[in-house]
């Protein structure tokens, strides 16, 4: 795929699936700009993607960073083409889990993370688009918990209802947005080695579980990368009559029962 003449915006593209699409991308003539929270993430990035990338240090859940991020992107590349959401992550420390342990900040502060950011960029990235007549494209990252549970290893109620409201909530801005070309998607994945999952990753219990839930390549965790190709199939100009889709990454997740030993 030939991305030569596009500009992205990848919230959350510092580390993990965010940093494997951004890195795909560019080597594809994509012009990138990555978000990330972390200073040294951000100044890792930025060497791996070279000069002509832009690494901006900045919370997602503050609307003055996704507003940052699209007048220096469109400063330095003249325009944007469109936006990968991938910012979020577990509620755990702060009272996600089972609903009857679950706290109100564990709730509040999920919710923040994972829907509150991924609004504030869909919302300033549509203004772009309107105020600048343009055609554009934003794909949303959900997880196969927003419709798919596993109730005894990933029991985090509040991240599965925000997943869940994420494609709600990108399915209805697809359809209002439609007449505008604007098109939005959704990628669910499953169990990724990704910062956020290095519980699930270190825990043989879950490892064994995970060989029968998604045993597609020998039944592994999915790798950063092999999101990639659905990440460039939706942010393609050439998928220009798609949108409104969720597509799972997840190794045959949704269509296997786990099996616990």
């Amino acid at each position: 795929m030939d991305f030569k003449n596009t500009s992205f915006i990848i919230m959350g593209g510092t580390t993990g699936m965010g940093l494997a699409a951004a890195i795909s991308l560019k080597e594809k003539g994509a012009n990138i700009l990555v978000v990330g929270r972390n200073s040294k993430s951000c100044k890792k990035a930025k060497e791996v993607l070279g000069k002509d990338s832009i690494s901006l240090s900045g919370d997602a859940t503050d609307p003055t960073t996704i507003e940052t991020a699209i007048k220096m992107a469109h400063e330095t590349f003249g325009n944007i083409t469109g936006l990968f959401h991938v910012a979020g992550g577990s509620g755990r420390k702060w009272g996600d889990g089972p609903l009857d342990k679950m706290t109100i900040e564990g709730w509040n502060k999920t919710f923040e993370l994972n829907l509150t950011s991924l609004m504030l960029s869909n919302r300033a990235m549509i203004n772009y688009f309107l105020n600048h007549k343009a055609d554009g494209v934003i794909l949303n990252m959900g997880s196969v918990l927003g419709f798919s549970p596993s109730p005894k290893y990933f029991v985090t109620h509040a991240y599965a209802a925000a997943k869940s409201a994420i494609i709600g909530f990108s399915k209805s801005i697809a359809s209002y947005y439609a007449p505008n070309n604007i098109r939005v998607n959704v990628i669910a994945p499953s169990l990724f080695i990704t910062p956020m999952a290095k519980r699930a990753a270190s825990d043989e219990k879950i490892l064994s579980f995970l060989k029968t839930k998604q045993p597609l390549d020998g039944g592994r965790p999915g790798a950063s990368e092999d999101i990639n190709s659905a990440v460039c199939m939706f942010l393609h100009p050439d998928s220009k009559f798609i949108t409104g889709q969720v597509l799972a990454v997840d190794g045959g997740w949704t269509l296997s029962e786990g099996q616990y030993r």
